[in-house]
This record gives structure tokens, C-alpha cells and sequence, in this order.
């Protein structure tokens, strides 16, 4: 408790020091109200955000019932329109189940779209999928007819599910990058073509990660921000984060970035920039829809604004209720 007090007073210290101005609205949490949705991750193209989510339909007592994946598009923080499913886990011929956490980036006027699934027998355990389409909303196709990363491919793991959760950055050289995992942390380097890995994959994992990670750059500082877990003090998920001068190390930790999601074992972040703002993506479970109340697989995506200090740390950021002010 003595730890999340100075936090927030931290974070309302830094929301003081970037006072917002008086033309500023609220965004309302959950941004998505109508679909348990999960594991945001944001794209920017021009003067539009796209969010692709993953769509929770989980029943009951149901863990995780994941088919599909869904974008959302906005132009302003607060409207969003429904672009419904751009993908569904039939569209990969080689996948059994689970649309979990996804990304997609636009490189060489397309767009390329990276997913955790289930493979089939023929490479048990989860794997990531690549598809590709020529706008941001689809229709997206099977850009390689198999797995980018399968099971096999990263033999250090204990489980099957260590594959999971790509996060994809392009570097100012034009070198794109993915990372992934469950425990370990993993990032190899990806050939121009997208489709395939391009030389060894390096193990990166930082203090108490547990899956989600995603990279970015801000200013000349790179950041690998994740789902973490201390399994000695924490019961659910928060989200901390990394820093290094280049893409390839050495990562510094920097500690939490955020507590747990109301209500719900998993957290995921997605960081963007967008008409000159930051912001931080999230799930909880913090939704009821009918008669359905939210759950570990029955999660909502929200977000918050970020913002980054002086030496390129960033500033804690609290988890507000209903709108959240950009």
C-alpha cells in the first residue's frame, strides 16, 4: 500500500506538471461497451488510431473462449467505430483455436498482422501467425500458409504456451523486429519479406515478466513494456517496463509502470502516440454486459494518457473508473 501511495502521488505530480488544457474531454472507460474485448494493441495511420483486440466470448465458467479478432477505428480519443472481425482462427488452415494477442504494423504499403494461436498436432503447443491485407481494416489472408514461430523454435520454455503475445517494431533503419513469450522473453530479427525470422532469436526476459510485451521508441530511449508478476507478493498481473539505448540492449528495468487490472488476473499493454499525446491501452475486467459480469476471460479494453520524464523514464500511470482525462 505504502508503494502505490507514493505512485499516485508520483502520477498526480506528473499530471500537474503536463496540465491538461481546458479544451481537453474525458474518455470513457471502457472505450469498447457493447463486446468483452482484450490485449489491445493500437496502430497509427495519419489522422486515424486503429485498435485491434482480441473478442473474449468466454461463458460461464469458461477460462478463455477467444475465435476472432476485432479493430476499432477513431479519429478523435472519444468515437470509435466498429470494423468488425478481421480475422478468425479458420483463416489459418494450420491453427486449432484461441485468437489470443495480436499486432499489426504497416510496412511497404502494407499491413502485416502478427497473432497467438493454437497449432495444430503437427507442432503442438501455441505459435505465432502472420497475415497481411492492403488496408488496416483487412480483409486479411494467411501471408505465409504456416507458423512464423512454433513451439519447437524455443526449446528453453517449460510449457506449451510460451509463444504467445507478438509485439512488432520497425527501427529507424527500417529493421523490423518481433517479440513474444510467456515467462521467457524472446526477440529475433524479421526478414523484409515479414514472413520469416532472420538469424538467432535472443532471450531478453526482464524482472517478473509474465507475457504481453510490446515495444517502442520514444525520443531516442527504447521500451519494452509487460505484463509482469511477482508471484511472492502479487496476485494479479501488473504492467512494468524496460529501457535501452538501441533496440538490441541492454535493457535497464525500470520497475512498475502500473497495478493490476480491476477484476482480472491478465493485463496487456499498447502504447501509442496520436495527434501529438501518449497513451497507454489496457484491459480489465471492469464490464458487465447483460447478464454477464466481467471475468478472466470476459475482459474490457481501456485506456489512459502517458507521459514521459526528462531522462525518458515514464511517469506511473493509475488506473481511473469511468473517464479518464487525456
Amino acid at each position: 500500500m505504502r508503494m502505490w501511495g507514493a505512485l499516485l502521488a508520483l502520477s498526480l505530480t506528473g499530471t500537474a506538471m503536463a496540465r491538461d488544457t481546458p479544451s481537453d474531454v474525458p474518455i470513457a472507460n471502457p472505450i469498447i461497451r457493447d463486446k468483452f474485448t482484450a490485449d489491445p494493441a493500437p496502430l497509427v495511420v495519419g489522422d486515424t488510431l486503429y485498435l485491434y483486440v482480441g473478442h473474449d466470448e468466454a461463458q460461464r465458467d469458461e477460462m478463455f473462449n477467444m475465435r476472432e479478432w476485432l479493430v476499432y477505428s477513431t479519429k478523435d480519443m472519444r468515437t470509435w467505430t466498429d470494423h468488425g472481425a478481421i480475422m478468425r482462427i479458420a483463416d489459418f488452415k494450420w491453427a486449432q483455436k484461441d485468437a489470443w494477442a495480436s499486432q499489426t504494423i504497416a510496412k511497404n504499403g502494407k499491413y502485416w498482422f502478427y497473432a497467438a494461436v493454437e497449432h495444430d498436432q503437427t507442432h503442438p503447443g501455441k505459435a505465432i501467425a502472420v497475415a497481411v491485407a492492403d488496408t488496416p481494416t483487412g480483409p486479411f489472408r494467411d501471408a505465409k500458409g504456416s507458423a512464423l514461430i512454433t513451439n519447437d523454435m524455443t526449446p528453453k520454455g517449460t510449457h506449451s504456451w510460451e509463444d504467445i503475445d507478438p509485439t512488432v517494431f520497425t527501427d529507424d533503419d527500417g529493421t523490423t523486429w518481433i517479440a513474444w513469450g510467456n515467462r521467457q522473453c524472446y526477440i529475433a530479427r524479421l526478414k523484409p519479406n515479414m514472413i520469416e525470422i532472420d538469424g538467432p532469436i535472443t532471450e531478453i526476459t526482464p524482472p517478473h515478466f509474465e507475457e504481453g510485451p510490446w515495444l517502442h521508441k520514444h525520443g531516442g530511449t527504447y521500451y519494452l513494456t509487460y505484463a509482469s508478476l511477482d508471484r511472492r507478493t502479487q496476485r494479479d498481473e501488473h504492467v512494468s517496463y524496460a529501457t535501452a539505448p538501441s533496440i538490441t540492449g541492454p535493457w535497464t528495468p525500470r520497475g512498475l509502470l502500473t497495478g493490476s487490472g480491476k477484476y482480472s488476473f491478465t493485463i496487456h499493454p499498447g502504447i501509442a502516440e496520436f495527434r501529438g499525446r501518449s497513451y497507454l491501452f489496457l484491459h480489465n475486467a471492469d464490464l458487465a454486459l447483460g447478464d454477464q459480469s466481467g471475468a478472466i476471460g470476459r475482459r474490457a479494453v481501456t485506456v489512459y494518457p502517458l507521459h514521459y520524464n526528462k531522462d525518458g523514464t515514464m511517469r506511473p500511470v493509475v488506473q481511473t473508473t469511468g473517464a479518464a482525462r487525456r
